[in-house]
């Protein structure tokens, strides 16, 4: 076997003489070659070896993945399935969220179909929606973990389920929150919900879609009280910019491809299993903590005022919304007539300043708060809200029910008991 001197010069005679003066040069190449293959060599190792633990890493997580398979399937056909004349087969997101956790579980007492989306962020303790979770497990809702932004988690949700609705609620949400994390409420409440109308646009049939906007599109609005009508370019937070970018966003898709759609602009919603980074919330554990507490304050030391909404009042009127959503007109992608697009204001139509909002909480907790009164920051907060609800109380009869008072002494039992300060926890409805 010819050596690798031979392979580097030729041996046929006269072609080149090699001294001895030169063979130390001839063995220096020698080596530098051989060191060369072998370093060429264990550069295909490495790449074979980190090709194959990819592969491996690939398989591991599709045999880890939180969705598909037939069992997945069936729970999902399971928890999609109507058991009323004439109900509903609807996917609801952000379904172990505050809201979208009491409209899942109205929408199964009914007995409509439902199958549940979230994927669980941490932008306050996740256990509390592992909690609502089992909740809805308990009753027979399935909730699929994973992100809006999944298109083929999508895909396959509305390949297993002919879905007639979606009700929307999945959202980053809060106003302050935006200073730390702008980035999620891009994520979340633009590409999230136009990943989520793509999805619902190229469906075989459309499923009408009834979404969660907000209050807070009214902005800078000193009109009072707030009706559909007004103007809601001039949003003070980064939040509200982005549900405002939703409305825009879904009148377009309603537009060119028939989706009937319905936006919801919520007041200030509270209740049990609320979310721990609302006021009342914040306040009524600060309190049993004996924590003082902040509260704002607008221009000339007026009191904010927000228009509260209990939240079997905001379901009612999700489940309005739905009702009366009629039907989208493409298939496909393809538009085949104009479809329904609407807006409604759900609130209560009666604001109560947040220093009223303590001294209920006081008389319920038996507790009295070590109030810090300062002045409002320029975080994107609004000094008040108030709903014009006339809209929705036409189209499909919405009335709130529960004031001030009765809604939080209903929270702070809820409250006292989820936390172990009563007996265990149960919804309130």
């Amino acid at each position: 076997m010819p050596s690798i001197e031979d392979e580097l010069f030729p041996s046929t005679p006269g072609k080149f003489k090699i001294d001895r003066s030169n063979r130390q040069l001839h063995r220096c190449f020698a080596s530098t070659s051989t060191m060369f293959l072998w370093a060429l060599f264990l550069i295909a190792l490495t790449a074979s070896y980190l090709s194959f633990q990819s592969f491996v890493d690939s398989g591991s997580r599709y045999l880890t993945a939180s969705w598909g398979g037939i069992q997945w399937e069936k729970q999902v056909r399971t928890s999609a399935q109507i058991h009323r004349s004439g109900g509903i087969s609807v996917l609801v997101t952000g379904a172990t969220g505050f809201v979208g956790s009491h409209v899942s579980l109205a929408l199964r007492k009914r007995g409509d179909g439902v199958v549940g989306l979230d994927n669980f962020n941490n932008y306050y303790d996740p256990s509390l929606k592992r909690a609502r979770r089992s909740l809805l497990s308990s009753r027979g809702i399935f909730v699929v973990e994973g992100d809006l932004n999944d298109a083929k988690l999508l895909a396959k949700l509305f390949d297993v389920v002919a879905f007639t609705h979606v009700m929307h609620l999945a959202a980053q949400a809060g106003v302050r929150y935006a200073l730390e994390n702008p980035q999620s409420y891009v994520h979340s409440n633009i590409a999230g919900l136009v990943n989520l109308l793509e999805t619902c646009k190229s469906a075989n049939p459309q499923p009408a879609i009834v979404w969660a906007s907000s209050s807070s599109v009214y902005g800078l609005n000193e009109k009072v009280p707030f009706s559909e009508s007004d103007r809601t370019d001039q949003p003070a937070s980064l939040y509200a910019a982005t549900k405002k970018a939703g409305e825009e966003i879904t009148h377009t898709y309603n537009h060119i491809y028939g989706l009937a759609i319905t936006g919801l602009r919520f007041f200030t919603v509270y209740g049990p299993w609320g979310r721990p980074d609302m006021a009342y919330f914040s306040f009524t554990r600060n309190i049993l903590q004996g924590k003082p507490i902040t509260i704002y304050r607008g221009k000339n030391r007026v009191d904010l005022a927000r228009d509260f909404t209990y939240i079997d009042d905001i379901v009612k009127g999700c489940l309005g919304s739905l009702d009366s959503s009629g039907k989208s007109t493409g298939s496909g992608g393809k538009k085949r007539g104009s479809a329904p697009y609407r807006i409604f204001n759900l609130g209560n139509t009666s604001p109560v300043t947040v220093p009223i909002l303590v001294d209920i909480l006081e008389k319920h907790l038996k507790v009295k708060a070590k109030r810090n009164c300062v002045e409002m920051p320029g975080n994107g907060d609004v000094p008040f809200t108030h709903a014009n609800i006339s809209s929705a109380r036409k189209e499909f009869g919405y009335k709130p029910t529960t004031d001030l008072e009765t809604g939080l002494r209903k929270f702070v039992r809820w409250y006292l008991s989820y936390y172990g300060y009563n007996t265990k926890a149960k919804l309130v409805h």
